[in-house]
């Protein structure tokens, strides 16, 4: 099949025609993970031969000197656990590596080459310093750059479905309007982009985090992908969590070469790859790790199958323009391109929903035709009186503390109507829980008695001075 391979192509043809990309089989989750022990059709198989993964010889028999250089003597089990290949195929290189006087058995412990401990010679170790200045990657072998367009075609998030009651239920643990909920629906369907705007603290980053947990579902990610030589990192524990039925007892047993597909990939919740006010452009390309001597996907790659959350929007230090302009081709055309050192731009696939979220005001931060691009623009507005005195109910409930209405009509008699400080969900939260820490102080039971509560918001909300008292007479001037 044949991909973009420079910036016109992409211009000149959208993803998806044909040509270009094969046609997308549709994801087979939809807004639900599969039942427990079911893996999805996305699943790529087993390689049986050389040419089934998509790598040299010399590729794989040059990880494999570099493992043993590393690592020291291993059996054939242990390079075939560590590397994610089929032993029969690592074998064929081990025979190589042999009848080359690089490596060579020093003992076996077990039946068959399985049981082989195989080690570098002195020759093998001297071939491994004329390798390394190349690349000293060492870990599972590599995806090449086709195959994982190929997989990441199978699982993007275009294919996600969700519903109406899937969406309400997925915002069980929020308050929130009607209008906004039926709203992120349609976005999450859509698999394009979403802005969230509003002023900060109504829930816009958790909205955000539901939106991703909604659309549910695995997806397989490979430990690292093959581009032109140089082997790109792209999993990454701290975006790449285990299936919900894998994430208990032995922590790292979900990390083991799985049955029944290609163990260079590995199956993960969808990914959820959030970044804030730090990011800046390099960020968003290739990053050379010097104790590796490989490089690390930037976050979009990461994101890819999954959800990419640009938090806090224009407090980046960079330009919203300029932030804008670098989604523009990926928005549109669903190919990023990344910059290989001393090399030209290679297209990679950009399928992720895209969500900014920001409390500036949106029309202030870009053009009318920047955000034409971003399809759904949702208001996540301050919290109605009846809405806020549930946020505040929950929070006494989920803290143990019985809850009085009482409580909601001084902080809006004292503070909202009193200083003009408009509410925000998240009050009722840090409230209560400032309550919570008092009580704890002073080692009583936490309640919402006016005197603890006076204490908490004394310290929650800014020490404003009172508004000064109306002039009668020169509000009767002003009457006249």
């Amino acid at each position: 099949m044949n991909r973009p391979t420079s910036l016109a192509e992409v211009t000149e043809a959208r993803v998806g025609q044909t040509g270009v990309r094969p046609t997308a089989q549709p994801a087979l989750v939809h807004g639900a993970p599969p039942r427990l022990g079911e893996e999805p059709e996305a699943a790529p198989p087993v390689p049986e031969t050389l040419e089934d993964t998509g790598l040299s010889s010399a590729a794989i028999s040059d990880l494999l000197l570099r493992t043993l250089h590393q690592q020291g003597a291993r059996t054939g089990a242990q390079l075939e656990s560590f590397i994610r290949l089929p032993f029969h195929l690592l074998d064929d290189e081990l025979l190589t590596l042999q009848q080359r006087r690089l490596v060579e058995v020093r003992s076996t412990q077990g039946l068959g080459r399985r049981g082989y401990l195989f080690d570098l010679t002195g020759e093998g170790r001297d071939r491994v310093r004329e390798i390394l200045p190349t690349s000293r990657y060492v870990g599972p072998a590599p995806v090449p750059l086709e195959q994982y367009w190929t997989i990441v075609d199978r699982q993007k998030v275009q294919g996600v479905r969700v519903g109406r009651d899937h969406v309400r239920a997925g915002f069980q643990h929020m308050v929130l309007n009607e209008d906004l909920i039926d709203s992120v629906g349609p976005a999450i369907n859509s698999g394009r982009s979403l802005f969230l705007y509003g002023d900060a603290g109504n829930g816009k980053t958790t909205i955000a985090e539901a939106i991703a947990e909604m659309m549910g579902g695995t997806i397989f990610v490979p430990f690292a992908i093959e581009i032109e030589g140089q082997i790109i990192a792209v999993f990454d524990p701290l975006h790449h969590r285990p299936p919900q039925e894998e994430d208990s007892g032995d922590p790292e047993r979900w990390l083991k070469p799985a049955q029944g597909y290609d163990a260079r990939f590995i199956r993960v919740q969808r990914p959820v790859v959030m970044v804030g006010g730090e990011l800046t452009l390099d960020q968003l390309e290739l990053q050379f790790d010097p104790q590796s001597g490989v490089f690390r996907a930037p976050p979009q790659v990461k994101a890819n199958g999954g959800v990419f959350i640009i938090d806090d929007f224009g407090r980046q230090r960079v330009r919203p323009r300029d932030l804008l302009n670098r989604w523009m081709l990926p928005l549109e055309k669903h190919v990023d391109f990344l910059t290989l050192p001393m090399g030209p731009k290679v297209p990679v696939p950009f399928e992720c929903l895209l969500i900014f979220s920001t409390n500036l005001d949106p029309s202030e931060l870009v053009e009318e035709a920047f955000l034409r691009r971003i399809r759904y623009k949702i208001l996540v507005g301050d919290p109605t009186r009846e809405q806020y005195e549930e946020i505040f109910m929950r929070c006494c409930a989920a803290r143990g503390i019985e809850y009085d209405s009482q409580a909601v009509e001084y902080v809006y008699e004292n503070y909202y109507d009193r200083y003009g400080i408009p509410p925000r969900a998240c009050h009722p939260r840090d409230i209560v829980s400032q309550v919570s820490d008092l009580a704890q102080y002073l080692e009583v039971e936490a309640s919402l008695a006016t005197q603890m509560l006076k204490l908490a918001c004394g310290a929650y909300f800014l020490d404003m001075p009172d508004p000064p008292a109306e002039n009668e007479e020169e509000r009767e001037a002003d009457v006249d």
